[in-house]
Formats: C-alpha cells, sequence, structure tokens
C-alpha cells in the first residue's frame, strides 16, 4: 500500500487521561494516529471526535497480553504503511508498601508498566525508520521513591533505564528515545485520591507553582518531542510537576502551621 502522507503516531492508554489528550494534540498536530486502550466505546468516541482532522485506526485490547504489541503494530502497517512515533502512555496505578505487595499487585504493575512498553518498543523498532520516536510516560516517582510507592516506584524506574538503554542502542539510527515523568495530575486515576488532606500535603503543598499540572500540559511535552523541534533531544526524562521534585518548597500554610504533638 502506498504509505500514509501524514506521519502516523501510535498511542497506547488512548482513551482517557493523558492518552485522550496526548491522541487529540497529535491529531491536531497533523499526525494519523493508532490508538490502543482497553476500552472499545472510548475509542470509538474519540475516533468519531477526531474523524474531521486525522485518521484514528482503534484497537481494543489490553497492553499486558503479549500479543497486543504486535497487533497495534500490524495495524499501524495494515492501514497507513508507516509508523513514525511510539507513545508507551498505558500505565498501572497499585500503591503500596513492599511489605504489604503481593505477587499479584507486583506482576500487575510490571505486566502492563513496563513489559509492556518493553515489548512495544520491541515490535515497533523494525519499522521505524530515521527520525522516528518513541516517548514513554514515566512519573516523577520513577527518580524519587515516595511513600507506599512500592513496585509503582521500581517499574517507573526501571522505565527510565528502557528509555536511556534505548537512546543509546538506537539514536545512531535516528531514532530517538525519551521520557516524560509527570508528577500528579488529575486523571481518572487519581481523581478520587484528590482532595484528600495528606494527598493534597504531599503533593499541592509542596508544589511551587500557582496552578495544577493537567493532561495537556503532558501531552504539549509528548508532541515537541515528537517533533522537529525536540530533534535532538535523545535519552532524557523530562519532569512536568512545577518543581516539586526538584526544590524542598513548602507552602506558606504549612510552614507556618503549628506542630501537633502527640
Amino acid at each position: 500500500m502506498k504509505p500514509s502522507d501524514k506521519p502516523v503516531v501510535l498511542i497506547t492508554g488512548a482513551s482517557s487521561g493523558i492518552g485522550d489528550t496526548t491522541a487529540r494534540t497529535f491529531a491536531a498536530g497533523g499526525y494519523n494516529i493508532v490508538a490502543v486502550a482497553r476500552r472499545q466505546q472510548r475509542l470509538e468516541q474519540l475516533a468519531s471526535e477526531l474523524g474531521d482532522i486525522a485518521r484514528v485506526e482503534i484497537l481494543a485490547a489490553d497492553v499486558a497480553d503479549p500479543a497486543t504489541p504486535g497487533r497495534a503494530i500490524a495495524v499501524a502497517l495494515e492501514k497507513f504503511g508507516r509508523l513514525d512515533c511510539l507513545v508507551n502512555n498505558a500505565g498501572a496505578g497499585t500503591w503500596a508498601p513492599v511489605g504489604e505487595t503481593t505477587d499479584e499487585m507486583m506482576d500487575t504493575v510490571i505486566d502492563v508498566s513496563l513489559k509492556g512498553p518493553f515489548r512495544f518498543c520491541r515490535e515497533a523498532l523494525p519499522h521505524m525508520k530515521p527520525g522516528s520516536s518513541v516517548i514513554n510516560v514515566g512519573s516523577v516517582f520513577g527518580a524519587i521513591g515516595g511513600l507506599d510507592g512500592g513496585i509503582y516506584c521500581a517499574v517507573k524506574a526501571g522505565l527510565v533505564g528502557l528509555t536511556q538503554t534505548m537512546a543509546a542502542q538506537y539514536g545512531a539510527r535516528g531514532i530517538r528515545t525519551n521520557l516524560v515523568a509527570p508528577g500528579v495530575i488529575r486523571t481518572d486515576m487519581t481523581d478520587a485520591a484528590w482532595e484528600a488532606p495528606p494527598f493534597q500535603r504531599l503533593n499541592h503543598e509542596m508544589t511551587p507553582f500557582d496552578r495544577e499540572g493537567t493532561t495537556q500540559d503532558v501531552a504539549n511535552a509528548i508532541f515537541f518531542l515528537a517533533s522537529e523541534k525536540g530533534s535532538y533531544i535523545n535519552g532524557q526524562s523530562i519532569a512536568l510537576d512545577g518543581g516539586w521534585s526538584t526544590t524542598k518548597y513548602l507552602c506558606t500554610e504549612a510552614l507556618l502551621s503549628d506542630r501537633v504533638t502527640g
């Protein structure tokens, strides 16, 4: 088949949150899209809403299934004849201390958030040409371990390692690999805890910025890394956290509050 005139991006976890916003950002930026996620209805809605500006091919599948990456790459090649960018966005958000983490919990996070991206990279690489890029969506907790982080922090740190070895191995072929590391962004995954006082103290009261981060902030960074403007960036992890991970900030209310002693 004649390859698509537009560049093509494959996005996992595209049915909600960061993945949904990223798909919309790439569509507006001139890309055709392969959207992968488990929820068929949400994917169909995304494809319908973007139909006027981009071709969107969908695959409803679990990224933890070893067969899914090959199926997804096949969609890109069969429908578009090319693959220019892979965004490994799908992830599992299980949090628990190491001492309270079961093998089942551990396997779920590893399968979705590390094995999944690894397999997608492995399947995509033979079909990516110079100028292509991979963007992994990690977390600031991959650089700084957090309370109760357990397997989540360990796997996100592993994703940094995957990014760096990919950059070293394939950069000479003109294939760049980078990672965006969001702080806490309000999505379906974080919404239930968003207003809880401990969550507010740990995240918002320790962030030296005057607003919360958004899914659009993350999508903008992903799109930049995939674009010509980011074409000399390789092997980097970029934190999108308002300064949370690089400062020892405390808001004025926290600094001036009285300590409660038992």
